[in-house]
């Protein structure tokens, strides 16, 4: 409010000057202002509102896993659609990569194809045919591709890769071959990948100078080689005796800017080992030394075993990998004592500290895998320590292998060890491999027991395998089939109809 609107309102007698200022000093004046509270306002009540948990897609696909894994496939195929997931490519290939059982990853694929509005594309249909192939089923793996094929779905050189690389593992090199003229007639460039599996493919099967040409054309295609590639020339140039070619590579790769990585350091060594080239180890270790790169514990043993037969000083050895002398070797002096006793292979002493002091199952496998070509027998209490640790971690694979390894080199394995396959096998529904089980058990001399063979043949016969449950209980000693085996035959054969031909 300006002041000469004040004036007007009130009038003011001039002649009366004292009065004036009085009158002058009770006219109204505008309130003063808080200026503190200017900006203030007076706070809404929100509802409070409890934050949705965020859903990540690892524990999406771990939840998935699990139900594959552990529950039956009729149970899961019931779970899969409640779980409110929006089912895409993502989803679908990291479950399928997270390795379930493999029979129910095929069940869970082809139940993923009837999902509306969902299409497996090349990443599925690879990971899938990976997992035939890493399981060594070749043809379901072609069957795989075969669908590709009819489906339209289009095939890269990531597919061809995988395609080749497992049949050449199972021994078809010139399939491979012919794999690989396929791949390049389609007009799939290869990559850096694809040169470096095809030529190991090549140098592993002997054919040295196509493995040279392909190297070359990897070069004049400007494909640059990586560490795992110089790997690939260096283990062959070490296997062939040229270990100085090698170090050339070896040196040359660092001062183009490619560093030989952990892995190729522990493929290099583990090559030096199996023929004796100790020096070519040395400059080896020189160079783990100064990067800071340590031995696997298998490669390890295997480089001190070297050694010692060489009757050279492990010293740099030792240095390189402290971390191992420091916290292994003094309790595997206890291991080496014990299989010293029981006067076993360095093989399984080798087996025996990486399984019970490492807990690495995947070098156990690699290790049987390897023995069993070389005709290599283990002691009896190293295999069944292997069957008992498989079946603990719930190692379809690694309990297999272990138990195709026992029966074929004749290996009797401990009651304890079989008592565990049979369980874990029943578990998983494999049938055919109980029986396998049971049968090494009695060919070792050990006696299922009255109440376990009973419960056996009750739960193969209500599990609509009555010819298994017959085996079974043809499988028992005379003395073993009493009332309670006589009854679980008989209830199931009466209950379902089926009558057994004496």
């Amino acid at each position: 409010m300006r002041f000469t609107t004040i004036f007007r309102k009130a009038p003011i007698q001039i002649g009366h000057l004292q009065s004036s200022v009085k009158l002058l000093h009770s006219l109204p004046r505008p309130r003063p202002r808080n200026h503190t509270n200017r900006f203030f306002r007076k706070p809404k009540l929100v509802k409070t509102q409890t934050p949705e948990a965020k859903v990540y897609t690892r524990d999406t696909v771990s939840n998935i896993y699990n139900i594959l894994k552990y529950s039956t496939w009729e149970s899961a195929r019931a779970q899969l659609p409640n779980l409110g997931i929006k089912w895409d490519s993502h989803i679908i290939n990291r479950v399928l990569k997270s390795h379930p059982p493999m029979q129910k990853a095929w069940l869970f694929f082809n139940w993923a194809s009837d999902i509306k509005g969902f299409k497996h594309d090349h990443f599925t249909y690879t990971t899938m045919l990976d997992i035939f192939g890493e399981a060594g089923r070749i043809q379901s793996m072609y069957s795989v591709f075969g669908l590709m094929k009819e489906k339209g779905v289009a095939i890269d050189t990531v597919t061809y890769t995988s395609l080749i690389h497992w049949v050449s593992s199972s021994g078809d090199v010139d399939e491979a071959v012919r794999l690989w003229k396929e791949m390049r007639g389609s007009g799939c460039e290869p990559t850096v990948v694809s040169y470096t599996a095809y030529m190991k493919m090549l140098f592993d099967g002997g054919r040295v100078d196509e493995a040279t040409e392909v190297y070359k054309e990897m070069l004049r295609s400007r494909v640059s080689p990586n560490c795992h590639t110089y790997t690939v020339l260096m283990e062959f140039l070490v296997g062939s005796g040229k270990c100085g070619e090698a170090l050339d590579i070896f040196f040359k790769m660092q001062e183009i800017g490619v560093q030989p990585d952990k892995a190729a350091c522990n493929i290099l060594i583990g090559k030096a080992c199996k023929f004796g080239e100790t020096s070519f180890m040395a400059r080896i270790l020189v160079y783990m030394k100064e990067n800071g790169i340590v031995l696997r514990y298998p490669v390890f043993l295997e480089a001190l075993e070297t050694l010692k037969a060489a009757g050279q000083c492990d010293d740099l050895l030792r240095e390189v990998n402290s971390h191992i002398t420091a916290e292994s070797l003094c309790s595997n002096d206890t291991v080496e004592a014990e299989v010293d006793d029981m006067e076993s292979s360095d093989d399984s002493r080798i087996i025996s500290s990486v399984l019970l002091l490492k807990q690495s199952l995947v070098a156990v496998d690699h290790l049987l895998n390897q023995m069993k070509d070389r005709n290599v027998k283990l002691d009896s209490s190293v295999v069944s320590a292997i069957v008992e640790r498989n079946c603990d971690r719930c190692r379809t694979e690694g309990a297999s292998l272990a138990l195709d390894y026992s029966s074929g080199m004749g290996i009797h394995l401990e009651k304890s060890a079989y008592l565990a396959l049979v369980g874990y096998f029943l578990r998983e529904n494999e049938l055919t491999k109980v029986i396998e089980s049971v049968k090494e058990m009695v060919k070792a001399h050990h006696s299922l027991g009255v109440y376990q063979g009973a419960t056996l043949i009750h739960r193969l016969g209500f599990g609509r395998r009555p010819r298994l449950a017959a085996e079974v209980f043809d499988l028992l000693p005379d003395d073993q089939k009493g009332v309670a085996a006589y009854t679980a035959l008989m209830d199931f054969i009466s209950q379902q109809g089926v009558q057994r031909k004496q």
